[in-house]
């Protein structure tokens, strides 16, 4: 593989209520579906010019997926830090709802929508999310966390690797040695910065936010 072009950082909006009015789980969930969304396909498209070969159609989604399940994992461990069991529960159950809809609409938008009175194709999503949730279980935070990370949840190092573990089957061939380095050393500290930033942001909407510039509202 040629050596990837430096590709701009990925930014996306994530301030999104006014005033200091309190937010449910619900309409939290709501926005941070949104973020999640935007900052898997970010990734999808950097890793494509990078000269990954993520094709159209049922490798796109199945690269999509693995990137969606990773940032709800680490989006939860925030929301366990931050929340009470109860509004814990309500937003990740809402996250995950909102990201298997809109996941699921792509895909039909680009393979072609389920013949009529097909039963939804959302829980094939919501079960890959409870099984691979699961297995991130098994890892730990980072003991040497960024600065933007400080008092939120960072992963370690195996929790990272694992996510490219996961991709490494919907890549080619080709592309499968390199995978592993490019989503540890460049694309998943980005993607979590933007998880990590939004979270705090919904979470403490009145504490101090740094001053915006025209181009962080994303691709």
């Amino acid at each position: 593989m040629t050596t990837p072009p430096l590709l701009p950082a990925m930014r996306v909006k994530n301030q999104w209520f006014k005033g200091d009015a309190p937010r449910s789980p619900a309409e939290q969930a709501s926005a941070m579906a949104f973020i999640l969304w935007r900052a898997a396909r970010q990734v999808l498209e950097r890793m494509r010019g990078a000269d990954f070969d993520i094709d159209a159609g049922a490798p796109y989604f199945a690269f999509l997926r693995e990137l969606l399940v990773f940032l709800i994992a680490v989006t939860d461990r925030i929301a366990y830090q931050r929340l009470g069991a109860d509004e814990r529960h309500a937003f990740t159950v809402a996250l995950v709802g909102h990201v298997a809809r809109t996941l699921q609409d792509n895909e039909d938008s680009l393979l072609g929508a389920p013949a009529a009175g097909t039963p939804a194709q959302t829980r094939p999503f919501i079960d890959l999310v409870n099984e691979v949730v699961g297995h991130y279980a098994e890892f730990g935070a980072d003991p040497s966390p960024p600065a933007q990370a400080q008092g939120l949840f960072h992963p370690d190092f195996g929790f990272v690797r694992y996510l490219g573990a996961r991709l490494e089957p919907t890549l080619p061939e080709k592309d499968r040695l390199w995978v592993l380095d490019q989503i540890m050393a460049v694309q998943a500290p980005e993607a979590l910065a933007i998880v990590q930033r939004s979270m705090r942001s919904l979470l403490d909407p009145a504490g101090p936010q740094r001053p915006r510039r025209g181009a962080t509202s994303g691709d």
